[in-house]
């Protein structure tokens, strides 16, 4: 992996790192040409945005699997040099040949990180309704495998815990400290709901502090200079992309079938123009035509 396109050095670059949700290859085209330096693909953003699945945070079903993640991760990675930060749910399976395995293909796919959660298997939790997290010797368990199969030392394993709500800040933060033990580059604390919790973990951990920053929870929609002031490494934006695109299609589609035209939600549509600048056809267009003039066609059969 190139050592610029690495998640670390887009946090050495800016601070707090705003990372927003790309949920297909032109997508991550988009968020780069608005200026954003790092990337995010949810497992909302694969099960719903590709596959018309349902996930949910604690809810998931774990209907889609590692598989149709990497297919979404390689069709951005292809042709956007953004590090891109990817959910790994709990692993992909209960076992620690999991995390080695889903560590592996996300570093081949050309993902920059991954964030693993202390959540319980989805098959689990359904006969322990109240237990929605592992023991953290399980987790810490989770992050070892992930840590030992690295192949790239520049893949940050960032370990998001569920905790919060279910156990509370101290033990939150006790989880946290034992997931940077165990290896974690990054904590990823779930389910904030205020700046001072933020500035907690920030105070007690020696590495940085990731906030998710998800709508429609305005109290949480926190500003940049807020989240760095409450020592806060990383903005994760991770539903937006999606939910403004759904509700825009929407729009379009109810606009068209009821006006019998698209005339009144043509100020809602990106132009054609604008859309072949962004996936870069006029630079394919003038290297085809350079390639294959008409001069360049009597040259090659004389």
């Amino acid at each position: 992996m190139n050592p610029k396109l690495t998640l670390h050095a887009a946090m050495a670059d800016e601070w707090p790192l705003q990372i927003v949700a790309a949920i297909n290859a032109n997508h991550a085209l988009l968020a780069r040409a608005a200026g954003f330096k790092a990337i995010y693909l949810s497992g909302n953003d694969a099960a719903a945005g590709s596959l018309a699945l349902p996930e949910r945070g604690l809810s998931d079903l774990g209907l889609s699997g590692l598989g149709d993640v990497l297919t979404d991760v390689r069709r951005i990675t292809a042709v956007c040099d953004l590090p891109l930060l990817v959910d790994a749910g709990i692993g992909f399976g209960v076992s620690a040949f999991n995390l080695t395995r889903t560590t592996k293909l996300l570093i081949q796919a050309g993902a920059a990180a991954m964030h693993i959660s202390d959540q319980v298997d989805v098959v689990e939790s359904r006969h322990q309704p109240n237990n929605k997290v592992v023991h953290p010797l399980e987790m810490m368990d989770r992050i070892k495998a992930a840590v030992d199969a690295r192949t790239d030392d520049s893949f940050v394993i960032i370990a998001r815990t569920d905790s919060l709500v279910a156990e509370g800040e101290q033990s939150a933060i006790d989880r946290a400290c034992a997931y940077v033990e165990a290896g974690a580059d990054i904590i990823f604390p779930k389910a904030v709901s205020e700046l001072s919790v933020y500035e907690e973990f920030a105070t007690e951990l020696a590495v940085p502090v990731l906030a998710s920053i998800a709508e429609p929870a305005a109290t949480s929609c926190y500003a940049v200079d807020e989240l760095a002031a409450a020592g806060v490494s990383l903005a994760l934006y991770p539903r937006s992309t999606l939910e403004a695109m759904n509700n825009a299609a929407f729009m379009v589609y109810s606009g068209i079938r009821q006006d019998g035209t698209q005339q009144n939600v043509l100020n809602t549509m990106q132009s054609p123009a604008d859309l072949y600048d962004s996936v870069g056809y006029d630079v394919l267009e003038q290297t085809l035509d350079s390639l294959f003039t008409g001069q360049s066609f009597l040259n090659s059969i004389s």
